[in-house]
């Protein structure tokens, strides 16, 4: 007990940003000092509920010495499985409300506040079910007959004790008074979780016996220098210009101007009333991520955070969002010898080139060690020097319930959406939010589902006051509205956001906070553009082929974007007999994870930005892509060619067309030009998308796409003016005005009812393991996760839950060899190729870790109901047992698929090649 607090003191000291800080100290009369007593005191009594037979009589050799003085208690085996009635945390709650009601004279309607910390010190706080079974089981708490007061008084002495220990007993009288926040709960439960973490670990508080103390001077101290945590980043306000910041945070190109939205958004950051939500809207290319940085930086002084959250919506665009991170955290003014603590979170992370240097530089035995002679380490550096900080991966700040806890943090949206799953532990994530600042990327690509999560996180970010950056180029309005209402919580008045739904300009900028009214400001364009031609193209693959090869005749790349994987390997084969099959190449999401990282890396070296694709880009060539280019890649096309989609992802492909300055263009793509393919009859009243692209995204999005297009039904074009049509066309295909001709109307109105009817039962769906609003001030957590999901935040089933994602099957790919054997696939680079894996032991580190850098996930129609189970069995059949050892880290668990020489084989009535020009091809036999 003594060490939890003093580790709780600790954190609150050295650890804990301003930000979480600030949250406690605001609700108690005594501010700073009562807050943190408040904290040290609830680590320190977190245990109290081990003083109780229901805990102490499952070891019987300490329970006979308890029995030896008094304390009676039956055996285990006799107190049978009611002793799980009574887990240790919530009869320390009980005990705890009984002690502050009885002997402190607090109303039996304010302990429950604060003893549910205690109560939920295990991950879960209990619900009132739970409370009354154990009260109604008194026994479990204290023995009956003559041992009972005895019982009654160990508790209360211990309580008594640790009261005056950490300076509480003369406060307690005034905080009967005191409401405390959900939130303050949830932060208060986190800190109390972390600090018995690190007190229970026996290398850091090796266990000494009674009356002893370790060699070497204070037991705390040595432990927390061992622990080495490193201290949150505490940013000063930056000063100067806005164009001095951005040279000074970035490696900006020769001749690089700052753009109107750059300048605004730090600027909207400086003046805010109080740090809040920011939502920057504005084209693709605009700089968006460099300002949301430059505005998290500027928010982060002013809040305190001790951290930044950047969260995308994908591996792959997280991936290419860490070393740019990376880069900015170099440039950032820091204190000498200050270590900021960074992270990639998702679940393949550990497989990431950039995560794993960071880890391998950054290693450290967490052990306690003699602190005789370095105390130095306790104190804070000298601030401002112009050196960059050490960037550590920290070993305890690791795995999915603690990383999260890293000051800086890029990941998918999951983690950040797991802040509303119930789940086990949840308060760890609500402390790793409320400790940051938030950028939420591409806001814009996340569906009904996901949007309802992300709202009720941001009603409780809000809560927290946790500066939240949003970026789109292609928000509709009514999200706009709902995500600054969401943020902003039940007090704003509903006249306030429809002015935000109905703010026009673009770019765009949305500024918000609970209690305050939403400020819009409209910065100027930059007054980079272009114009795209835009026309309507059959989809019939010998005109694709046919159109491709005549726009092309004198040299150009241009970029396929078809809605599933099935057409992109169609339209690759049709163009391959076109072309040669050097001048096409294939990209979407069915290949192993080596061969997607170096296809992304081939399409960056060719068409990214000019410094980097200079001297490799192709003189005439067809990237056949599905959506992963959308917006995980920086890539830059003369000529477009995309199947129809929801308008938004249109302009976003778009995007791609002329995205760099280069020299000339091949004759005849000087102009950018994009094709529309997709819809199965252009003529049809309305035009019918593909069946593909149906399942993909719903009839409705599509018609109305189609209808804001409208293009020439003669075969004309029209013209698409980027930036400025991108904010019109969005809100118009978003809009609940009817779009597209009368005769369509019929058609329209039925694919609109399918679609509310789809996004209510999705929203209902969501409802099922989503938390709750925050309550109002002084009531209790008690019951906070009741019917949770279990512990699955950072696992399959957890991401499934957040993102209403449909069954899959992932597998690692190996290959199997003529004679049986299992090796790694031969082509993958880096070393990692044709390694042995013996299935007679473990196979050795670096050939497991290749081998689980070859996942693949299955295509949908092997994961439907009727047909998973058999796929699943018929994997399993190649499960080798030796793998399933503990130390077998990397492949464990997981389904292996072996590829039988020629890389083929069949799994469930399927069959399956694989190529890692064309990744995994799925056939019926």
């Amino acid at each position: 007990m003594a060490d939890s607090g003093a580790v709780a003191g600790l954190l609150w000291d050295r650890w804990l940003p301003e930000q979480v800080r600030r949250r406690l100290v605001e609700v108690l009369p005594g501010g700073e000092a009562d807050a943190r007593s408040l904290a040290v005191w609830l680590a320190g009594v977190h245990d109290i509920g081990k003083a109780t037979p229901a805990f102490a009589c499952q070891v019987d050799g300490l329970a006979d010495g308890m029995r030896a003085v008094g304390l009676e208690m039956p055996y285990r085996r006799e107190m049978g499985q009611d002793r799980r009635l009574a887990p240790h945390g919530l009869a320390g709650q009980l005990l705890l409300e009984e002690w502050l009601e009885e002997r402190c004279g607090w109303p039996r309607r304010a302990t429950s506040q604060f003893a549910v910390v205690v109560g939920g010190h295990h991950g879960v706080p209990p619900d009132y079910a739970q409370l009354d079974d154990a009260d109604a089981r008194p026994a479990l708490l204290r023995t009956p007959g003559p041992s009972q007061q005895l019982w009654r008084r160990v508790q209360e002495e211990l309580l008594e004790a640790c009261a005056g220990e950490f300076g509480v007993r003369e406060r307690l009288e005034a905080w009967q008074r005191v409401k405390l926040p959900q939130t303050v709960q949830v932060l208060l439960s986190a800190l109390v979780i972390v600090a018995d973490w690190v007190a229970s670990n026996p290398d850091l508080f090796p266990y000494a016996g009674l009356g002893q103390s370790p060699p070497g001077g204070d037991r705390v101290g040595a432990a927390w220098v061992g622990l080495g945590l490193p201290e949150p980043w505490r940013p000063r306000l930056p000063q100067g210009s806005v164009a001095e910041l951005f040279a000074a945070r970035f490696a900006l190109p020769p001749g690089a101007q700052l753009r109107p939205v750059q300048e605004a958004a730090v600027r909207v950051a400086r003046e805010m009333p109080e740090p809040g939500l920011l939502i920057i809207e504005a084209p693709m290319g605009e700089g968006k991520t460099e300002a949301a940085l430059a505005a998290a930086e500027v928010l982060a002084a002013r809040s305190g955070a001790g951290g930044v959250f950047f969260a995308l919506p994908t591996m792959a665009t997280s991936n290419a969002m860490f070393p740019r991170l990376l880069a900015w955290l170099e440039r950032l003014p820091t204190r000498e010898g200050e270590r900021l603590s960074v992270l990639l979170a998702h679940s393949k992370a550990a497989l990431n080139k950039d995560f794993a240097e960071v880890k391998a530089a950054s290693w450290q035995r967490i052990a306690a060690v003699d602190t005789d002679g370095v105390q130095e380490s306790l104190r804070p550096g000298r601030e401002n020097v112009a050196v960059a900080a050490e960037l550590v991966a920290h070993q305890w700040l690791s795995g999915r319930k603690k990383g999260m806890l890293a000051s800086f943090v890029v990941g998918t949206v999951d983690q950040l959406l797991f802040a509303g799953l119930k789940t086990r532990h949840l308060a760890l994530r609500h402390l790793a939010a409320a400790s940051k600042v938030v950028v939420i990327d591409e806001a814009h690509a996340y569906d009904t589902y996901m949007n309802s999560y992300l709202d009720r996180v941001l009603g409780w970010l809000g809560e927290y006051r946790v500066p939240v950056v949003v970026l789109s180029a292609t928000l509709p309005a009514g999200r706009r509205r709902d995500l600054a209402r969401a943020y902003s919580g039940v007090g704003g008045q509903e006249e306030d956001f429809v002015a935000l739904e109905e703010a026009d300009g673009y770019p765009l900028l949305i500024a918000a906070a609970p209690g305050q009214l939403p400020r819009v400001e409209r910065p100027k364009a930059s007054g980079r553009g272009s114009q795209v031609r835009v026309k309507a193209l059959s989809d019939d693959l010998r005109v694709l082929a046919d159109r491709l090869e005549a726009e092309l005749a004198h040299g150009g790349c241009a970029l396929v974007v078809r809605n599933t994987v099935d057409r992109v390997l169609e339209a690759a084969k049709a163009l391959r007999e076109r072309f040669d099959a050097s001048e096409v190449t294939v990209a979407h999401a069915r290949f192993i994870d080596v061969d997607r990282a170096t296809k992304d890396n081939k399409l960056l070296e060719c068409f990214g930005p000019p410094e980097t694709s200079d001297g490799h880009r192709p003189a005439r060539h067809v990237v056949v892509a599905s959506q992963v280019a959308e917006q995980s890649l920086d890539v830059d096309f003369d000529l477009l060619v995309t199947d129809l989609a929801p308008v938004d992802l249109l302009l976003q492909r778009m995007g791609r067309l002329h995205r760099h300055q280069r020299g000339v263009r091949p004759e005849g793509l000087c102009e950018p030009l994009c094709l529309v393919t997709g819809v199965a009859d252009w003529k049809g009243v309305p035009p019918e998308p593909v069946r593909g692209s149906l399942a993909v995204y719903g009839r409705h999005a599509l018609l109305r796409s189609v209808a804001v297009l409208d293009l020439p039904s003669g075969g004309g074009y029209r013209t698409v003016r980027l930036p400025q049509d991108i904010s019109s066309l969005v809100q118009q295909a978003y809009a609940d005005e009817p779009v597209g001709p009368a005769a369509w109307a019929q058609a329209m109105d039925e694919a609109r009812r399918e679609d509310d009817a789809l996004k209510a039962a999705k929203a209902k769906a969501a409802d099922t393991f989503r938390i709750a609003i925050a309550a109002r001030p002084g009531r209790s957590l008690v019951g906070w996760l009741a019917g949770s999901a279990g512990d699955v935040d950072d696992t399959r089933a957890g991401r499934a839950q957040v993102r209403d994602a449909p069954e899959s099957v992932e597998v690692i790919v190996v290959e199997q060899l003529d004679d049986g054997a299992l090796a790694t696939v031969s082509w993958a680079g880096d070393g990692r190729g044709g390694l042995p894996l013996p299935t007679g032991a473990v196979p050795s580190s670096d050939a497991a870790k290749a081998a689980a850098a070859c996942t693949l996930r299955l295509p949908a129609r092997m994961a439907k109901p009727y047909v998973i189970g058999r796929v699943i069995a018929e994997l399993e059949q190649f499960c080798v047992p030796n793998w399933q050892a503990r130390e077998s880290l990397w492949l464990a668990g997981e389904l292996i698929l072996p590829l039988r020489p020629g890389c083929q084989t069949s799994v469930a009535g399927f069959r399956l090649s694989y190529s890692p020009d064309d990744g995994l091809e799925v056939s019926s036999d």
